[in-house]
């Protein structure tokens, strides 16, 4: 439920809403101003969506009556038929369904063209993806409409899909406004449904201009007062919209130029080859350019009316063998679409060289940043180096596709692939070789038999370099991997190492392989003798180290750490060791040995750690009181852009989604691959704020469902939902709690799950959902029974909900004494005949409590080592106060009562810390169900503690404590909520006295 829904609902006092419409009334007058020549003021666009946005019904129906031999103008007349009351208005008013709809207008379109007209296919069509999709030129306009201050709105003449949601398929954060005819009731060109639009953004008529591609649309928009537009070709409609508005709405296209003499292509041609692939809303004028990247197969960017395409073609002349393969590339883009790598996505490929001269292949175009030079000018430490995660993470994912369901397993041979590269590129030398070159004759004599031994074979993209990849303009993110020429099966350690290269070479350096078709391939001699001195260079000083063993570090002092061989804190002997290295060194003894201090990390998790401190005290501290300041505020229900931009800061800083433990994600695919109790350390220094969990994406309930994805999820869910989250893209929540029954035993839960064509129907009634009123919230992870008759432990299934799934209601947020958490908060919530997709359960049906159990030990984990930074930070608070502050006479810290309530604290801090890094390392080197002992006491034990520390704190600091100036009070209240969150205090004890006697029986 989006938060303007939820303030807006009845279920609220009327002072919430009136409060949360005046702060949209006051949104609205900040808006900018822009004159234009006739003195007025435009202060915002309006857009008609089909024909504007979107290609219209009407151009649609003109391809696809062709395509299925229907008379020309069935499809218009029969839209058109009736008028006002006709299906077709009546349909985009929501006054009848989609089925009594598509019954109606198939008899009209019968009567019109006395053939039977399967309106089915073209409604499919019509609401289809690959048709309904946003102009690029639109697109672009609306950023820079928006980047000048000026509000945009989206007026469509549209209707219900047969689920009850509304077709608007354009995304709706790029308007200000949204009005639907089929939502209100009132279509174009009822004069009514443009006022409701401009009373929603704030404005008179004469202050808006609105595009349409209908004529009585324009004229009764005209009548208001609203300047008016026709749109008969988008690109045409930009230019005068420009005009308007007197600044530029199109930008230039990065690193292309003109189209070399020597690569042009034949533009008739190639127009007549897109209008027959694309149809007819293609027709316009074509513009063509060519990218300074993509020197091996040229390549070019296209601009039509409705598409910006990207062309790459064979280069002319003789190829080596094997060269230029565009054919492999368009498979290998198309099927790793499909497996979630981020690949620009391709739309056609062309044998016949008769169109343009060679074969080609068409993609989408992706607007983003090429970085051409691998030392990353200009920018600072921290971003170059996100920049080159965000590289390695893209070419993981890469190398963890699943050969066969991407039906690659024959994209290349499998095996050896090391040894026939090396006498691949020695075969290419040979036919390219116009002189000898010492270093490589040597290399080509050396290699084979220094070669390591192949490990894995994946999908390899074999020129894997830092220009083939396109960044996103404003996050180290990578949108899509380019140049897939040299791509086949093979050792993943091949991209690696080529990945390595530019560290290697001057920054400047072209990396050229077979025929270039650029400016410099007359240099390619030179450059392959650099090469080959350079890896001659390599393997005499680096290559016979490679194998040495490692200098023994020092140990590291006892006051500090201690080591604990696993085998001494597990009983009975048998359970599986973590580590089966004996005596482990201290690089690696934070995974085979209990460490009660940072110290003891090994050495890149304590550097983490320390980067996390720095963090911490250089960017999240300062600014606590301005986030405590945006909480109380009436814009609290939106997320802090404070905070988003501190996350991205953290993601710069390779501070992102820490939480993952090792065993979950043993490839790392995910997370940063730490063990439990690795990540406890830092766990506890997040925990000193209120606010940095969520900094870091490492914040409930997220991490729980993230890791519930990672362990149960199929590969398309985890596509679906898990990506976004780790990206911090979106939000979650878990559903199981319910005012009815004591939750704390999940097998009393009531909320139904029942099977019904093809889908789940969920029906419960939910509380203390927290996240939910979060705007970011985008999944529902609930928890129901799906079969009452099984046994009690098998009743449960766990479903993913999308949260703009019909049914989901907001009854009302929760507070936690007093404090309402915004903007995630804690709903209360009904589900009412709430329909979810079959493939959205998780494991299958009955697996819902395993599956509820599995997510929470690491989760009990985290919230007891946070409530241990809680404490310390209470403390480190307590103590400065006491030393600051007088009475009776003599400073507090005199106080023989402040004295003894200080040292109590640390002793009870240790304690708790203790016993929780136990219960981590229980899990690393046992698992879960062999530490459940160990969870169930830091439950006991770390709320109660911290609830203790943190009252003693606020004594010390009087009636200060109890205020917001300090972050005692809200630490006090969530000490005092976590005795109940995964379970109550009494729960927990009960397990422990329960394990206990069995033990000791």
């Amino acid at each position: 439920m989006c938060i303007r829904r939820l303030f807006q609902s009845s279920c609220l006092p009327w002072t919430w809403r009136a409060a949360f419409m005046k702060s949209m009334q006051c949104r609205q007058q900040r808006t900018h101003r822009w004159t234009h020549s006739g003195g007025g003021t435009y202060r915002a666009v309006i857009f008609d969506m089909g024909g504007v946005l979107i290609p219209s019904p009407a151009s649609v129906a003109a391809e696809w009556e062709v395509q299925n031999r229907i008379p020309s103008g069935t499809i218009l007349k029969a839209l058109i038929k009736g008028g006002e009351n006709g299906p077709w208005m009546t349909f985009m008013r929501g006054e009848i369904t989609t089925e009594d709809f598509l019954k109606e207008f198939g008899r009209l379109c019968f009567e019109i063209s006395e053939t039977s007209v399967p309106v089915d296919s073209f409604f499919s069509l019509l609401t289809s993806k690959q048709v309904a999709k946003q102009f690029p030129v639109m697109t672009e306009a609306i950023s820079q409409i928006r980047s000048k201050g000026l509000q945009t709105a989206v007026l469509s003449n549209n209707f219900r899909l047969p689920n009850g949601k509304s077709f608007l398929p354009v995304d709706q954060k790029q308007f200000d406004v949204v009005v639907e005819s089929c939502l209100e009731g009132i279509c174009k060109p009822d004069p009514r449904i443009y006022q409701l639009c401009l009373a929603r953004l704030g404005l008179q008529p004469s202050e808006s201009i609105f595009l349409d591609d209908l004529g009585p649309n324009l004229k009764a928009a005209a009548s208001l007062g609203i300047h008016t537009i026709k749109v008969d070709d988008p690109e045409a409609a930009v230019r005068e919209l420009e005009a308007l508005l007197g600044f530029p709405l199109r930008v230039g296209i990065p690193n292309t130029h003109p189209v070399r003499k020597t690569m042009e292509i034949p533009k008739d041609a190639l127009e007549k080859y897109l209008k027959g692939l694309l149809g007819t809303q293609t027709t316009g004028p074509m513009e063509l350019l060519q990218f300074d990247h993509g020197q091996s197969n040229p390549t070019y960017y296209i601009r039509l009316p409705s598409h910006q395409l990207v062309l790459r073609k064979k280069p002319p002349g003789t190829l080596l063998p094997s060269a230029h393969a565009i054919e492999r590339e368009f498979r290998i883009m198309k099927a790793l679409a499909k497996a979630g790598v981020p690949v620009p996505r391709v739309l056609d490929l062309c044998e016949d060289s008769s169109v343009i001269g060679t074969p080609f292949y068409l993609m989408e175009y992706c607007p983003g940043l090429i970085y051409k030079d691998p030392s990353l000018p200009g920018l600072e430490p921290s971003q170059r180096q996100a920049i080159y995660t965000a590289m390695n993470r893209v070419l993981c994912k890469i190398h963890s596709v699943d050969l066969q369901a991407a039906g690659l397993d024959d994209y290349g041979k499998q095996g050896d692939y090391l040894p026939r590269q090396v006498q691949t590129w020695t075969k290419q030398y040979r036919a390219a070789e116009t002189s000898t070159i010492p270093s490589m004759e040597r290399l080509i004599q050396w290699l084979p038999v220094h070669l390591p031994s192949q490990q894995r074979t994946t999908v390899v993209h074999g020129d894997f370099r830092l220009d083939n990849l396109l960044f996103h303009p404003d996050k180290p993110e990578v949108l899509a991997v380019l140049d897939w020429e040299l791509s086949t099966l093979g050792d993943p350690l091949a991209d690696v190492a080529y990945s390595c290269l530019a560290h290697y070479l001057p920054p400047s350096f072209p990396i050229l392989r077979g025929q270039a078709s650029s400016a410099t391939a007359e240099q390619s001699g030179k450059l392959a003798e650099f090469v080959a001195n350079l890896a001659w260079d390599f393997a005499v000083k680096e290559g016979f180290r490679v194998f040495k063993e490692m200098p023994a570090s020092k140990p590291l002092r006892r006051s500090y750490h201690m080591w604990a061989g696993s085998q001494s804190l597990l009983s009975p002997k048998g359970r599986r060791s973590y580590s089966s290295v004996p005596g482990a060194s201290p690089a690696h003894a934070s995974k085979t040995a209990l460490v009660i201090s940072p110290e003891g990390l090994s050495s890149p998790v304590r550097e983490l750690y320390d980067r996390l401190q720095r963090f911490m005290e250089q960017r999240v501290y300062p600014v606590e009181p301005e986030l405590q300041r945006h909480q109380a505020s009436a814009d609290r229900w939106s997320p802090s852009p404070l905070i988003e931009d501190l996350k991205e800061k953290a993601k710069a800083e390779g501070l992102w989604n820490l939480f993952l433990p090792l065993e979950t994600d043993p490839e790392k695919k995910y997370g940063a691959g730490l063990t439990n109790m690795e990540y406890a350390h830092l766990c506890e220094v997040m925990g000193t704020s209120l606010y940095a969990p969520e900094i870091f994406n490492c914040s409930a309930p997220d991490t729980g469902n993230m890791e519930l994805l990672v362990r149960y999820g199929t590969e398309e869910q985890k596509a679906r939902w898990l990506i976004p989250l780790l990206e911090g893209k979106a939000r979650s929540c878990f559903a199981m709690t319910e005012p009815q029954v004591a939750s704390s035993d999940a097998t009393n839960i009531e909320a139904s799950i029942r099977e019904e064509d093809g889908f789940y129907v969920l029906n419960g009634h939910k509380w203390w959902i927290s996240g939910i009123l979060d705007p970011r919230c985008q999944l529902c992870v609930f928890m129901g029974k799906t079969d009452p008759q099984a046994p009690s432990h098998r009743q449960q299934s766990v479903l993913l909900v999308p949260m703009d799934t019909p049914g989901i209601k907001v009854i009302r947020p929760l507070t936690v004494y007093g404090l309402e958490d915004a903007p995630g908060g804690h709903g209360e919530v009904r589900f009412e005949h709430v329909r979810v997709p079959r493939e959205n359960i998780v494991l299958g049906p009955g697996r819902g409590f395993e599956i509820a159990q599995g997510r929470l030990g690491p989760g009990r984990i985290h919230h007891c080592m946070r409530l241990i930074g809680f404490s310390e930070r209470a403390l480190a608070l307590m103590k400065a106060r006491v030393k600051s502050r007088v009475a009776f006479g003599k400073p507090l810290v005199e106080q023989g009562t402040v004295l003894a309530d200080i040292a109590q604290s640390r002793v009870e801090i240790e304690q708790a810390r203790l016993l929780v890094l136990k219960a981590a390392h229980l899990m690393d080197v046992a698992g879960n169900k062999a530490a459940a002992l160990d969870i169930a006491m830091i439950k006991m034990v770390a709320p109660s503690m911290a609830y203790r520390v943190i009252d003693r704190a606020i004594q010390a600091f009087g009636a200060a404590g109890l205020s917001n100036d300090y972050p005692l009070a809200q630490f006090f209240a969530w000490a005092r909520a976590l005795r109940l969150a995964d379970g109550p205090d009494e729960v927990h004890r009960a397990t422990v006295a329960k394990m206990e006697l069995k033990q000791r029986t």
